[in-house]
């Protein structure tokens, strides 16, 4: 006869939590895409090196757990308190979200190009305080929640699953329109007014709670009397931290895959990204559901459950490599993110069902769920880290996807002790049968996976991969034409020879037409080097200065006899590093000519190259008379920046020519030069031969363009400034904010 009295307060309240949802998934939304852009943002200022992109993600990350500390010690307010804290944070971070890209150029002007350890240090204190306040939220609300719910499983897996859809929501939509329509800063004002309208909206409805007296805490209902029992809470800790670490791990190599099939385009990492919030989102709702009605007071069933979905996610993780590989020559990658979200599910679902499992009603919740939190958060950054940085660098994507399912499998093993009455003889002999099968079966499932990922332009030429590089940095194939692919698209072939020219190689024999002296020259992006080795084979180059960030197309430039003898030339040093993140470290280096074979303008990040910024910052690094010549891939827009920031340019096919000093396309010069051409001892033109005659003639007497097509890539003319001007009136110009084409 007791109980129902008790309880009428509780369904009260919970009637009145539908403002609460709401109000967290706006918050969501804004979080992830500060997330995008500012990490967008820093990668533009310190680079995108393996090293810049971990620091960058980790100390996200932890800022959020350290976050969820405080939001722990403020938990401890009661009532009306913590909802009057939740709206002056969220007000917090929508201020320095409106200042935040304004901050971190100006911090950028000083520190831009410092050491790894400085980028850490600075990126770890531009974080500090917004991460910290985000992270802040959760285990305050759920404090709040909980003491109307009296139910920990119900309250984390509700307010998790609002915010996480929110986020979701939000990364989709950034690929869909808004990183195109409103570039960095429109988006970022965007994220701030909605958190405004968040904090305002949860102090305006404190008040009214305050006002009615609504606010208050309800009596304890016989359940949160009842015994409710948990696990040891260092041992839930541990478990969070693990089941984090996989699911953050499984998201590199998921990325890596679906980049890779994409050719790296830009929207491939939000799109992921959504897919996998959507799935944790979508988990955390199922728990809640199960926590409310299933799992309440039932702590074996709970581990139990907790083992099941963490089984089932390691599987399907492992999985979707090989999935996506197999269908993706019936349907595009982008039809195949489902699977993402089936295993985010599975995985995201066991962080409710641990808070649930490891935090009674009438515990500290807000406080425990903090470090609960932390442990899952610092889980992740190291899972990030650690085979993001580390793992990959000499584990194959197959290896480390058999690593992180033994992990999962063993997480699953010992949530499934701790429950009582234990699982079944037959439950445990079958995850046994099937991780055995998945760690047998991993060379078919895997073999070929990039080929096929590829399929279509690889079965169109009828040739697979003979070489195959796997680093923390991306993933490099040759095929059997020595055509090379580089995180998934063409990225130039293994050639120097102008009378086979399978890469457009006449427009690096026609350097020497652009300047008369190129002494000391700089090329970013190193690819299969062939470039680089006929600009170093100019007699008129004395030094190259080469920066490449990916390190695996040394090893294959070594098995390439015509190329080898670059990595030795004492006029070359190598750099591993980002080019524009060393030009920054490197402000008082200046050449004569600068030479950039940028890969495809609508890649994820090309437009750090391709943007007025930059073309500023090189004229900074150009010597009296210097050019900077750069593939544009023939967009309009990369060709009418050149020749906008840049009061002399030269288009020759898809690359464009620009200086501060007139260029003038010396045709006797070029034919003198090529003439006497020659790679390691050997004449690049025979002259006896008419053929060679010809090709030689051809590429010193390229005609002015009389073509109004943008699109020329291959073609061996010339067209000047006027004219670029005068065709492409009307296109936009590149810039950091607006990042060209990536988003289109």
């Amino acid at each position: 006869m007791t109980i129902q009295p008790q309880s009428l307060p509780v369904a009260r309240e919970r009637e009145k939590l539908w403002p609460y949802f709401l109000l967290f998934f706006v918050s969501g939304f804004p979080a992830l895409t500060y997330q995008i852009v500012w990490q967008r943002a820093l990668f533009t200022i310190y680079g995108v090196n393996i090293e810049s992109v971990t620091i960058i993600v980790t100390v996200f990350m932890l800022g959020l757990g350290l976050g969820s500390l405080a939001g722990g010690r403020l938990s401890a307010a009661e009532g009306v308190r913590a909802l009057r804290a939740f709206g002056i944070i969220e007000v917090s971070i929508g201020t320095f979200g409106f200042f935040s890209l304004w901050i971190f150029h100006r911090v950028a002007e000083y520190t831009a190009g410092v050491s790894t350890a400085a980028t850490g240090a600075i990126t770890f204190l531009l974080l500090l305080v917004p991460t910290l306040l985000m992270g802040s939220t959760l285990p305050l609300l759920v404090a709040h929640f909980v003491r109307r719910t009296e139910n920990v499983g119900e309250s984390v897996g509700s307010l998790y699953s609002a915010n996480t859809f929110g986020s979701a929501t939000a990364c989709l939509l950034a690929a869909i329109v808004l990183m195109r329509v409103l570039g960095e800063s429109g988006c970022v004002r965007l994220a701030a007014c909605l958190n405004l309208m968040v904090g305002t909206s949860a102090l305006l409805i404190r008040s009214g709670a305050a006002t009615a007296g609504g606010d208050v805490k309800s009596k304890r209902s016989s359940i949160e009397d009842a015994q409710h029992s948990t696990i040891r809470f260092k041992v839930a800790m541990l478990l969070a931290a693990a089941t984090g670490f996989i699911a953050l791990a499984y998201e590199i190599i998921w990325y890596r895959l679906y980049s890779y099939a994409s050719g790296g385009s830009a929207p491939s990492f939000a799109n992921l990204l959504a897919y996998y919030l959507f799935g944790i989102a979508y988990g955390a709702l199922a728990v809640h559901d199960a926590c409310k009605k299933k799992l309440r007071n039932d702590l074996g069933r709970t581990l139990r459950a907790g083992a099941t979905v963490v089984a089932l996610g390691a599987i399907t993780a492992f999985l979707v490599g090989p999935i996506v590989a197999l269908f993706a020559r019936h349907v595009p990658y982008d039809y195949l993110y489902g699977l993402v979200a089936i295993a985010a599910a599975l995985l995201g679902a066991s962080f409710p069902i641990l808070s649930h499992a490891a935090i009674g009603p009438a515990d500290e919740t807000g406080k425990k769920l903090s470090y609960l939190y932390l442990s899952n958060i610092v889980g992740s950054a190291l899972g990030s880290f650690l085979v993001g940085f580390v793992v990959l660098d000499y584990w194959s994507t197959s290896a480390t996807s058999l690593l992180l399912l033994g992990l999962g499998m063993a997480i699953a093993a010992v949530l499934a002790a701790l429950a009582n009455p234990k699982p079944s003889r037959m439950a445990i002999l079958s995850a046994l049968a099937a991780f055995a099968v998945l760690a047998a079966a991993r060379g078919l499932l895997f073999s070929g996976m990039y080929e096929r990922l590829l399929f279509k332009e690889l079965f169109h030429h009828g040739t697979a991969f003979t070489d195959l590089v796997e680093n923390r940095s991306g993933v490099i194939a040759v095929d059997a034409r020595d055509t090379v692919y580089g995180g998934g698209v063409y990225d130039g072939h293994f050639n120097i020879d102008p009378m086979n020219d399978t890469n457009g190689i006449f427009r690096a024999y026609a350097i020497p037409g652009l300047h008369p002296d190129p002494k000391d020259v700089l090329i970013i992006g190193l690819s299969s080097g062939s470039w680089a080795q006929i600009l170093t084979n100019d007699p008129q180059v004395e030094d190259v200065t080469i920066v490449e960030i990916n390190p695996g197309y040394l090893s294959l430039i070594r098995k390439r006899p015509k190329i080898v003898s670059l990595l030795t030339n004492p006029k070359v040093n190598i750099v591993i590093d980002d080019g524009r993140r060393w030009l920054a470290a490197h402000p008082d280096r200046k050449f004569d000519f600068i030479l950039m074979n940028t890969s495809f303008n609508w890649r994820a990040n090309v437009s750090n190259l391709l943007s007025v910024n930059f073309l500023e910052m090189i004229r900074q690094h150009l010597n009296p008379g210097g050019v900077e010549y750069y593939n544009t891939t023939g967009s309009g827009e990369s060709q009418l920046t050149g020749a906008t920031v840049y009061p002399y340019a030269l288009r020759l096919a898809g690359f464009i020519a620009v200086s501060d000093s007139p260029i003038v396309f010396d045709r006797d010069r070029l034919r003198s030069t090529l003439t006497a051409y020659r790679i390691d001892g050997h004449p690049v033109f025979d002259l006896s031969r008419p053929a060679d005659r010809a090709k030689l003639e051809q590429i010193a007497t390229m005609a002015e363009s009389t073509s109004s097509d943008p699109n020329m890539e291959r073609d061996a003319v010339l067209e000047g400034r006027a004219s670029l001007l005068r065709r492409l009136k009307g296109l936009r110009l590149i810039t950091d904010d607006n990042m060209g084409t990536e988003w289109r």
